[in-house]
């Protein structure tokens, strides 16, 4: 029978490709390829996180609409 591990002994998988983390400035990933990768997703749009649709603001008018364009001298 095996000795329980103890949580805090536990080495950390990769949040990506589920190796084990070899290197700690990548954490939770286990290299830079694979930290690279996941930021991908999220640029791309790949993750989505759930919740109601944000509202866009409305700049159908451009630029400079709101300013008054009358020039009384």
């Amino acid at each position: 029978m095996s000795k329980p591990v103890n949580p805090s002994q536990r080495t950390p998988l990769c949040a990506r490709c589920r190796k084990q983390a070899v290197a700690a400035e990548y954490r939770p990933f286990c290299s830079k390829r694979c930290a690279d990768a996941d930021l991908g997703q999220w640029l791309k749009g790949g993750y989505v996180i759930p919740g109601a649709a944000a509202e866009q603001a409305d700049d159908t008018a451009g630029p400079g609409a709101a300013e008054d364009d009358t020039d009384s001298h």
